[in-house]
């Protein structure tokens, strides 16, 4: 059987070479090249080397229908046996007792289509050691697919040594394996050195070939010449990219429209490239395509590959090969004169090119009939016509029509080899309209001199107005529209200008010298028309105005210093040259004035007022003083300056009481005053002193430390932490707050240092309610006086103050007679009952 197998394969080898390769698709998805099928079997036995199955095609039936492929298992004879793998012997020993090392093996890969249909497990190899026939081997199988995952996908009969794969393999997950096989005794120890298998998952056109996107978008220009790249399409395909399975081209299935050809665009089977196949692309005719692009692997064999479908979306971009055309040979409009900024013509254009695009926005431009530049055309966006606008007015007296030439053109300039059309040239007349239009003042404002105080009914001009429209009969009437001081009139058919009152330069309506008046000019036409002109009025000063005194009221000192002296100028309403330098000079009557008083010149504008004697009396003196101008002729003024005369102190400056006297009080009034204001002293004194003898003694409650509770666990020493002014508990060293007390109770709590008031003197027996009256006494003082020190100080009661008639306290205990009566200490209240029972009646025990 080995020997007919055997032959069988040198015969398919041969055939190789001798006759023409078939390819063959089997049932276990693989491909295979056959030619030696016809010597097993005429034309229909193939055998697969993959899967060790014949596929049997049969010929055309009777209806000329093909028979599917069947599958029939070979015969015992034609299947291959497995292949056995052999541990390579590592050393071997001669006769001589020589070790020579043997080269290993080389161990050929184990190939295995993907996606096998079994059945499983699926012997691949078999494995052996020469040992196996001394001693029984284990065999077993490790590395990824066998003990590490994915496990089990491979496995080994440990006795037999024949590897199995359990499962469908997928090269697409996993391309191949690698193994290594093992060989021990029956106590587990190695008896061959582990064996390297490599495990290569044989590919099978599985897998389509993939498109990233169901749609592509490309675009080509209108016009392109073939051969023109468009766009590029690329599909994937899992397979083996080295084998036929994994081997993509393109072709196109359909294009939509159809026009101008079917066949407008080819693509390049191998890299997807999309290109132009013929010349006519026009996107005004056709400006999208659409086409069908599909994809085969198996390097496009539509018998065996698999396919896949995509759409290109080609756009048509326009160029500009179509110049735009005006829908007509010549326009007309019309335009009122005088008016600006309004479309008087239209113009319609035809462009075939992509709307709103630089190749179909129009340009116009006037070439001739408009020298000055009276209008200009504005493209409107959205329709793209041309408005002819006015941006310049004109007038029906100079031009009463025009006549334009205009060319338009796109944006964007002509694509190669487009000339432009004769449609893009054409004439626009445009007739202009006459209207009434006002009067105008050729001189506009119109300025006249004159001198000031210019009587009434002075004519001062002709102030008159002119009509645009010649070719109109129209009469100008004028009428005065401002004339703030009311100083002129106008004649309503000629514009003559007469005054009506004296015109004065030094009027508020006058500014800068210059008086303005505005007029009024309206025609009869229809409708009437008006102007405005403006009159300037320039007012030439005369001296009119006397100059006046400054200051008018000043004040001096009593008596002459060389400093002393009041510094006085004028004012004038006029300009020069009727103004300073201004003289000043005092009258002649009375004598008194020039006998006090005199006038020195500073300068042009200022003199100095001083005394001429050596002493005025304090008081306010009306000082007359004439100042005249430079006017020709010059005008004067007598002006009175009141001077107040006071005393004054070192420095010069006015005293109070000198200012009072030189206000002209007498020496009654100025007693007066001061004797007011000692009053008012007196009385705010004394409100004071009341205040204070009614004021309260004031003690924080939290200053009030009788009933405080004093914390002595403290390391700060007890009452030093409060916070108590300890200085009221010593004798005060100052006795001036005992000096300044008012009359009245006085504290007794106090050692006196200055001679007191004495008390009256007391009865040698003392009635028991004087000692409770100096108590309530020394109370009442320490309870009303603010000066008080706080309630815990120390109080002084060991004086008893001079004069008393009581002998001292030692006297009581002194008697040895025992005769001395002391019953006179009952009666004086409970203060003394413990005294008068030690010493009052009762007999000693």
């Amino acid at each position: 059987m080995l020997n007919k197998l055997n032959t069988a394969f040198m015969l398919y080898l041969l055939c190789n070479f001798v006759s023409q390769q078939l390819l063959i698709l089997c049932r276990c998805n693989s491909n295979f090249a056959d030619t030696a099928s016809h010597l097993i079997q005429p034309a229909q036995l193939y055998l697969c080397p993959f899967c060790h199955v014949f596929q049997v095609t049969e010929e055309e039936g009777k209806g000329g229908e093909r028979k599917e492929e069947e599958e029939v298992k070979a015969p015992p004879e034609f299947q291959a046996p497995p292949t056995v793998i052999m541990f390579p012997r590592q050393q071997e020993i001669s006769s001589k007792g020589l070790r020579r090392q043997k080269r290993d093996w080389v161990i050929p890969p184990v190939n295995v289509p993907e996606n096998s249909r079994g059945p499983f497990p699926q012997m691949l190899v078999s494995i052996r050691s020469d040992q196996d026939r001394n001693i029984s081997i284990r065999y077993s199988i490790t590395g990824v697919g066998a003990d590490q995952p994915p496990n089990e996908v491979f496995s080994i009969d440990p006795v037999a040594g024949k590897m199995f794969v359990t499962k469908p393999l997928d090269r697409e997950r996993r391309s191949s394996y690698h193994l290594r096989a093992h060989a021990v005794n029956m106590n587990g120890e190695r008896v061959e050195s582990p064996i390297d298998l490599y495990i290569y998952v044989i590919d099978m056109n599985d897998n389509r070939p993939e498109f990233k996107n169901q749609v592509y978008n490309g675009s080509v220009d209108e016009g392109s010449k073939p051969g023109t790249f468009v766009m590029h399409l690329a599909a994937f395909d899992h397979d083996d990219n080295t084998t036929a399975n994994g081997m993509v081209r393109y072709r196109i299935l359909s294009q939509t429209p159809h026009s101008p050809i079917p066949n407008m665009f080819t693509i390049n089977s191998e890299t997807g490239d999309i290109v132009t196949v013929a010349a006519g692309l026009d996107r005004e005719k056709v400006s999208q395509y659409s086409i069908i692009v599909q994809a085969t692997d198996m390097e496009g064999n539509l018998n065996f590959g698999l396919s896949n479908t995509a759409t290109a979306i080609i756009s048509v971009t326009d160029i500009n090969d179509n110049p735009p055309e005006l829908t007509s040979r010549t326009f007309s409009g019309e335009v009122p004169e005088n008016r600006i900024n309004v479309a008087v013509a239209n113009l319609t254009v035809i462009d075939r090119d992509q709307p709103r695009s630089p190749n179909w926005n129009a340009v116009y431009r006037i070439i001739s009939g408009d020298p000055i530049g009276h209008f200009t055309i504005i493209t409107d966006p959205h329709t793209n016509d041309g408005m002819v606008t006015v941006v310049k007015p004109v007038d029906f007296e100079q031009n009463r029509a025009f006549m334009l030439t205009v060319v338009v053109n796109n944006q964007a300039p002509l694509a190669s080899g487009i000339q432009s059309s004769l449609q893009s040239t054409s004439g626009v007349t445009i007739s202009v309209v006459d209207i009434n239009e006002p009067p105008f003042f050729p001189t506009n404002p119109k300025s006249i001199r004159f001198e000031e105080g210019v009587p009434a009914g002075t004519s001062l001009t002709t102030f008159s107005a002119s009509d645009p429209d010649r070719f109109m009969q129209q009469s100008i009437r004028y009428s005065k529209l401002a004339d703030p001081a009311e100083w002129l009139s106008i004649n309503t058919t000629n514009g003559q200008i007469v005054t009506t009152a004296t015109l004065d330069r030094e009027s508020i309506y006058v500014k800068n010298n210059i008086y303005e008046a505005t007029f009024l000019a309206v025609d009869n036409g229809s409708p009437m028309a008006s102007g405005t002109g403006t009159l300037q009025i320039y007012l030439i000063d005369v001296n009119d105005n006397a100059p006046s005194l400054l200051p008018r009221e000043s004040q001096i000192c009593e008596r002459i210093n060389r400093n002393a002296g009041i510094n006085i100028t004028a004012a004038d309403s006029d300009t020069d040259p009727n103004v300073g330098p201004f003289v000043f000079e005092l009258p002649t009557f009375p004598a008194s004035i020039r006998r006090n008083w005199t006038v020195s010149r500073l300068n042009g504008d200022y003199a100095r007022l001083s005394l001429r004697i050596q002493y005025l009396k304090p008081g306010v003196y009306e000082v007359p003083v004439i100042v005249s101008d430079s006017g020709n002729p010059p005008l004067s003024n007598r002006s009175i300056i009141k001077v107040k005369v006071c005393p004054c102190d070192e420095n010069g400056d006015c005293t109070l009481v000198g200012a009072v006297a030189a206000a002209g009080l007498g020496t009654g009034a100025i007693i007066a005053i001061l004797i007011l204001l000692l009053c008012l002293f007196v009385v705010w004194m004394k409100r004071r002193e009341k205040e204070r003898q009614t004021k309260q003694l004031l003690i924080d409650p939290e200053d009030d430390v009788r009933d405080n509770i004093l914390k002595y666990d403290e390391e700060g020493g007890g009452e030093e932490d409060q916070d108590y002014d300890l200085s009221q508990l010593q004798q005060p060293d100052s006795l001036e707050h005992i000096i300044s007390k008012p009359l009245g109770v006085r504290r007794v709590d106090e050692r006196p240092i200055i001679p007191e008031s004495q008390y009256p003197i007391r009865p040698a027996v003392p009635h028991p309610g004087d000692i409770g009256d100096f108590i309530n006494e020394g109370l009442r003082a320490a309870d009303n006086d603010p000066t008080a020190p706080p309630y815990d100080s120390l109080l002084v009661f060991d004086y008893e103050g001079s004069g008393s008639t009581a002998g001292s306290v030692s006297s009581l205990n002194s008697s040895s007679t025992g005769d001395q009566d002391y019953d006179y200490l009952n009666d004086w209240g409970p203060r003394f009952k413990k005294l008068a029972d030690m010493y009052g009646g009762g007999e000693d025990d």
